[in-house]
């Protein structure tokens, strides 16, 4: 039984020592995986730094004044009251404002727009207006749309479709951007998108196959009407 007792104490010796082994790396992994969790916590933040720096600092006139509305209203609310004394008041300020704004959202001319409003119109610019009868149907109201093809168009929105809306001159706006902004996605040029408005896209592909383009009165009198606003304000 003596003898065993070295052998005892050496083994308790053992224990302990890889006890204490065991518990110093436990602390040390504890250690590592915190000091982990705040590296990467601080290139987190050194990250979000960095982007609010490149946006204030990367070309003010561009990120600032571009995107501020108190530098972008100006320009917004003389645009809207171009069209409104060009339209002799016909064309509201209410509504002229709210196309300036959808165009910027869509990327899409306003004048463009707007000069489509007036052909569809006649120059009146008459919400309830109701279209001669066709073969298709009656359009209707400011962007004359037909009731075969408002609601798709509306559903492609995510907008809500009522025949009575069709005469809310800000929900046939609305539609006028959907289809024009999908149209030109479709064919890419403003020539076919806007003859596909007028005519439908079945229309359109008829009037390219009898005169081998898609320039048509209509198309050709919006671009260049739109085009001479913009030279105009331009110039300054």
């Amino acid at each position: 039984m003596a003898r065993m007792k070295p052998y005892a104490n050496m083994f308790l010796v053992f224990v302990y020592i890889t006890l204490c082994f065991m518990l110093m790396l436990y602390f040390y992994k504890e250690r590592t995986e915190a000091l982990e969790s705040e590296n990467k916590q601080l290139a987190d933040q050194n990250q979000q730094l960095k982007s609010e720096n490149d946006y204030l600092t990367s070309s003010p006139e561009d990120s600032q004044k571009k995107k501020n509305g108190y530098y972008v209203w100006p320009e917004l609310d003389q645009m809207a009251q171009k069209m409104v004394s060009e339209s002799d008041g016909r064309f509201k300020k209410s509504w002229a404002l709210y196309l300036v704004k959808e165009s910027k959202r869509y990327d899409i001319d306003p004048y463009l727009v707007y000069e489509l409003l007036k052909v569809e119109t006649g120059n009146t610019f008459n919400p309830k207006l109701v279209g001669p009868p066709t073969k298709y149907g009656r359009a209707y109201g400011m962007s004359q749309f037909m009731k075969n093809t408002a609601p798709w168009i509306a559903e492609m929105g995510g907008l809500p479709y009522k025949e009575e809306l069709l005469f809310d001159p800000y929900y046939s706006m609305q539609l006028s951007f959907i289809y024009l902004d999908y149209l030109h996605h479709e064919y890419g040029n403003w020539d076919e998108a806007l003859t596909a408005y007028h005519r439908g896209m079945g229309g359109l592909e008829q009037y390219k196959e009898e005169h081998g383009h898609a320039k048509s009165w209509y198309a050709e009198k919006i671009q260049r009407k739109a085009k001479s606003h913009d030279a105009v304000a331009a110039a300054q």
